[in-house]
């Protein structure tokens, strides 16, 4: 019997969404526009000029989705809230109603389906009106962020009990301020993403603070954050400094948010450490890492329930030493990165399915914050319509999980494959898809087929749990 064979029955088997990515309606009904709708109707970038104005037309198949989520008998369906469908200006005053009954309709739904809503709050489609006043770069949307969380929070949370409020903030700060690849587009990539990243922070310890004193006690639900890791495996597991690059790459990408909430409230010394030296051989006047003070500390330190974790793929990391110009947060690091040599592709370049890099990554939680309760809330492949391959993927890396939890120790507590359907994958459009169904994006009216992973998953009567 294989470790994937035992699984306990309180497993949060899930699936996942996004709102920009499945909803469509981007101004039906008075919503605003969110800066993914302001990027994706005037770029290029986007191959065959894509964009999420109708995606996979959820706002208006809403009983159609539900019905697809109870056939797949998962546990949980995690989907992010319109920020902008909800507030259309992102402030309180520009309330939306019909936004609201959307959402509604959506959480009751699930809980007659006995499926628990796995709500994100900000899932990167900003409300263009706070961008134009500078977006996470301003510490006001520390505050202007904890309205709209506070009004979710009374709104919804009778019926929602597991809370995200921020997904995978790392790509937010690094790819929307630093490469700028992303909305907004800042292309500055050695002052703004430490800038916008400390605000994050900041902003997510606000919001848990506001469920903790005004919500727990009537509505006792959980509150985390969504980070995304990949796991950089040391080039040569025999060579120290090999391997305390592959730590570092580690501190980098997920240390960066997780050191400050599940340790001690600050940034990991590596990461003080790296960026303090570099600005100083700079000639900077000061580290282009911001500071915490001990009272941000202490109220920073702590602010998740349990550890939520995107992982998609492994990287192999070796030490190589960086030019000091430009300033970057990817020269900061001192480090070469390339694909695990010996594992299969999948559709998305740079993506391969390295199932093992899973296991070591639960692990490397575990033991760096100690041992918290784990759920991966993203996970999965980008293949072909015939997905035999996705089926694979779910299997080798689901087993690898359960290996961690029942092998390790690991406390893995939820598994959320990406995704229910194919839709708009960024900055991918609908090139590559993710989805147990199909969807038909040159049919106006968006059907859906599901895959053979679909098909595989449902007959096991629980997503997911593949022998």
């Amino acid at each position: 019997m294989s470790a994937h064979d035992c699984s306990p029955n309180d497993y949060h088997w899930g699936i996942s969404s996004s709102a920009y990515q499945i909803e469509g309606g981007w101004n039906a009904d008075g919503k605003g526009p969110s800066i993914w709708d302001r990027f994706t109707q005037t770029t290029n970038t986007i191959p065959d000029k894509a964009n999420g104005n109708v995606a996979c037309d959820s706002y208006n198949k809403l009983n159609e989705d539900l019905y697809m989520l109870r056939a797949l008998r998962v546990k949980s369906y995690r989907f992010s809230l319109s920020w902008s469908r909800i507030f259309p200006d992102g402030t309180r005053k520009s309330l939306n109603q019909k936004g609201v009954d959307y959402y509604n309709r959506l959480i009751d739904g699930l809980i007659a389906y006995n499926i628990e809503p796995m709500v994100t709050l900000y899932h990167w489609d900003l409300p263009e009106a706070l961008q134009k006043v500078n977006g996470w770069e301003s510490a006001e949307m520390i505050d202007i962020f904890n309205d709209y969380c506070d009004f979710c929070f009374a709104t919804f949370g009778d019926r929602v009990k597991f809370w995200i409020t921020i997904n995978q903030p790392q790509t937010i700060a690094w790819s929307g301020y630093g490469l700028g690849n992303m909305p907004p587009n800042v292309v500055d990539p050695g002052y703004r993403p430490y800038i916008v990243a400390h605000n994050l922070i900041k902003a997510h310890a606000k919001a848990y603070h506001t469920y903790d004193d005004k919500y727990r006690q009537s509505q006792g639900g959980l509150i985390s954050i969504a980070l995304n890791a990949d796991w950089f495996e040391p080039a040569d597991v025999n060579v120290v400094r090999e391997v305390v690059t592959a730590d570092r790459a580690m501190q980098f990408q997920l240390g960066w948010f997780a050191h400050p909430i599940f340790k001690n409230g600050d940034y990991p010394d590596a990461l003080k450490w790296q960026v303090g030296n570099k600005s100083e051989i700079q000639s900077l006047p000061q580290s282009r890492l911001p500071s915490f003070t001990e009272e941000e500390k202490n109220f920073i330190k702590g602010t998740a329930d349990v550890f939520c974790v995107n992982h998609y793929t492994t990287r192999v990391v070796s030490y190589f030493t960086a030019a000091l110009q430009p300033h970057s947060y990817e020269s900061d690091q001192d480090m070469r990165e390339a694909e695990e040599p010996d594992s299969p592709t999948t559709a998305i370049p740079n993506q391969k399915a390295v199932a093992w890099g899973l296991r070591r990554l639960l692990n490397w939680i575990k033991e760096e914050y100690g041992d918290p309760e784990i759920y991966i809330t993203e996970n999965g492949a980008a293949v072909e319509w015939d997905d035999f391959e996705r089926v694979m993927f779910y299997k080798t890396y689901i087993d690898e999980a359960l290996k961690a939890n029942n092998l390790d120790g690991v406390r893995l507590r939820g598994y959320t494959a990406t995704a229910f359907m194919d839709s708009f994958e960024w900055l991918h459009g609908y090139k590559f898809l993710f989805g147990l169904h199909h969807v038909d994006f040159t049919n106006p009216d968006r059907p859906r087929t599901p895959k053979y992973s679909y098909k595989i998953k449902s007959k096991k009567k629980r997503l997911l749990s593949i022998s």
